[in-house]
């Protein structure tokens, strides 16, 4: 390391919300340097699924995903006991991938455009606005915290996060065998969800979400018998991993010359799947900012990009909590997959919310609202289950 650190863009944190934000200013011309206190592989607790967003702003940053990187996802598939409901994404596929992968891809990115790189870091946060790298000065224009929700970085600008709910735990386990769907499956229990994620050709991510923070998924999925039994045979192929989770926003996601990227700027709980498609959306939109020197340019894409995700995660939430609410949403789903089919795209980004109002929901909720579990249900004809249109 040189004496002192002079660049455009200084990104503290090299996770995949750190390096996406280096990718993208860089290729708009900016000197961009990154410094974490780990070094590659790094690795976390996450669901591992990409959706067709996240899988896009990637593309967008010429960050190739081979094959052999990953597998393709089609949708989403709800499960609750006897109950079920899928519905596919309208277009292009997710991915599910392991998150060394992933971090692997995108620092070999990071290398390819001329990302300057400081691994085993430690990033000191001084008065008067100054940073120190292992006691050298920083001297940036701009300073991105990508450091994760416990961010230092937001901690030492001031900015104050806004929490909704109390925290939950996600455990992450791999297996050695083939995925049995073509689909992220969410199944349900009035412990905990479990979500499975086609991560290899014989590999899958096995995570489960519980208030309980002793909950282990060995203890989670005597819960989920079927799941139990179609991983009977198989070995698990990684540690299991775990971490809290808890939806938190920011008024502000930038104070002078600092900007928040990933989830240091905010979180949404992780049943929603989105953590990693939201923060890679983040990057591109602060890499246009930065370039225009656009500080608002980026305040107001961020509003927008987490507006529609930290919707979903209060539904889905409410869902998870009240198991009536659950299976009685779960069968309308399935009797209307065309509504179903809506929601995802509009969770994806490729419906508007505006559009999904006005194409069946309003007698969707009626219905819902209103029906017994054992009472008749519209026809799918009435509530206009036909295909997602562009």
């Amino acid at each position: 390391m040189t004496a002192s650190i002079h660049t455009d863009v200084f990104i503290v944190g090299g996770g995949p919300a750190g390096l996406t934000t280096a990718i993208a200013a860089r290729q708009r011309g900016l000197r961009v340097s990154v410094a974490d206190c780990k070094s590659p592989p790094v690795d976390k607790s996450c669901g591992e699924g990409l959706m067709p967003h996240g899988v896009a702003a990637l593309q967008s940053l010429g960050v190739a995903i081979e094959p052999r990187d990953g597998v393709p996802f089609r949708g989403i598939r709800f499960v609750d006991h006897d109950l079920s409901a899928q519905a596919d994404f309208p277009r292009a596929w997710g991915c599910g991938m392991r998150r060394t992968t992933l971090h692997r891809l995108l620092l070999e990115r990071a290398s390819e455009v001329g990302v300057e790189m400081h691994w085993g870091a430690r990033v000191q946060y001084g008065e008067s606005e100054t940073l120190h790298v292992d006691g050298e000065p920083v001297h940036s224009r701009w300073i991105v915290g990508a450091d994760g929700q416990n961010s230092g970085v937001r901690k030492w600008t001031g900015l104050r996060a806004k929490f909704e709910g109390a925290p939950r735990y996600g455990f992450r386990q791999h297996y050695g065998m083939a995925p049995w769907s073509e689909h992220v499956e969410v199944h349900w229990n009035s412990q905990s969800e479990i979500y499975v994620t086609p991560t290899g050709k014989s590999d899958i991510c096995v995570a489960a979400l519980t208030r309980n923070p002793r909950l282990r998924i060995a203890e989670a999925l005597k819960g989920f018998p079927v799941i139990e039994s179609r991983l009977a045979k198989a070995a698990p192929t990684s540690k299991e991993m775990g971490a809290a989770c808890v939806s938190r926003s920011l008024e502000e996601v930038s104070r002078k010359n600092v900007l928040l990227v990933g989830d240091a700027s905010c979180t949404v709980d992780a049943i929603t799947g989105d953590g990693l498609s939201l923060a890679m959306e983040q990057a591109v939109s602060m890499g246009e900012a930065l370039a225009k020197e656009d500080v608002e340019h980026y305040e107001k894409e961020h509003r927008r990009i987490v507006r529609l995700p930290m919707m979903m995660s209060r539904l889905m939430l409410m869902l998870a909590e009240r198991r009536w609410m659950r299976r009685r949403a779960i069968t309308r789903l399935s009797n209307h997959p065309g509504i179903f089919a809506r929601l995802v795209a509009t969770h994806v980004g490729e419906f508007g919310a505006a559009k999904l109002t006005l194409r069946g929901l309003p007698a969707f909720v009626q219905d819902f609202l209103r029906m017994r579990m054992d009472g008749p249900a519209l026809s799918p004809s009435e509530l206009d289950g036909s295909q997602v249109e562009s």
